[in-house]
C-alpha cells in the first residue's frame, strides 16, 4: 500500500481517505485493464 501511495504521490492516510474512494467497486474494471495491458487472454 504504501508504494502505490507513493506513486500517486500521497502518504498512506491520504490514499485510504481519499483516493480509495475513487476506485470502489471498480475491481472488474481494474482487472480488464490490467489484463489488456499484460496481453492475457480474459477467458
Amino acid at each position: 500500500m504504501s508504494q502505490v501511495a507513493e506513486w500517486a504521490g500521497h502518504s498512506v492516510n491520504v490514499l485510504l481517505r481519499v483516493d480509495a474512494k475513487c476506485i470502489v467497486g471498480r475491481e472488474d474494471e481494474a482487472r480488464r485493464r490490467i489484463t489488456e495491458a499484460l496481453g492475457e487472454d480474459p477467458s
